[in-house]
């Protein structure tokens, strides 16, 4: 049992802190901060491309603190977003991401695409990349 009695809370932080030691791993950054940055960059701007119905099905699969971080600062009516070239998706990532020092690009940005693929069911990730213009959709290798 937790210190405070909240197993959830408890629970989502460890989860959590996997996703991003994960990741870090896989970009082999020692900064967990950016790490950290660099999936909510690329996961905010997934998110904008998703139909509402997507994206409730898609972060029901995210742990909790997950799921608020992707919907933090969304708005709905934006969404989604018309953008339908790869390197234009690319490139709205890669122009947030100043301070990153150990940022290098595209294979970085893939590299979350790859967390995902380890972390959500490929029947979702599948769902999820099915909803994304073909170009961008080609920037997300299947499961």
């Amino acid at each position: 049992m937790s210190a405070q009695g909240l197993e959830v809370i408890d629970h989502t932080v460890q989860i959590t802190h996997e996703w991003i030691n994960e990741l870090a791993e896989r970009l082999d950054w020692t900064s967990k901060r950016s790490a950290l940055r660099l999936m909510r960059l690329t996961m905010h701007h997934l998110r904008d491309h998703l139909p509402t119905n997507e994206l409730a099905q898609f972060s029901a699969q995210l742990p909790l603190l997950i799921r608020g971080i992707f919907f933090e600062g969304w708005t709905p009516k934006d969404t989604p977003i018309k953008e339908r070239s790869g390197d234009a998706f690319l490139a709205a990532i890669a122009e947030k991401v100043d301070g990153i020092e150990e940022y290098r690009g595209t294979s970085d940005i893939l590299q979350v695409f790859a967390l995902l693929n380890n972390r959500i069911s490929d029947g979702e990730v599948e769902d999820v990349r099915a909803c994304l213009p073909k170009d961008i959709k080609a920037l997300w290798e299947a499961p």
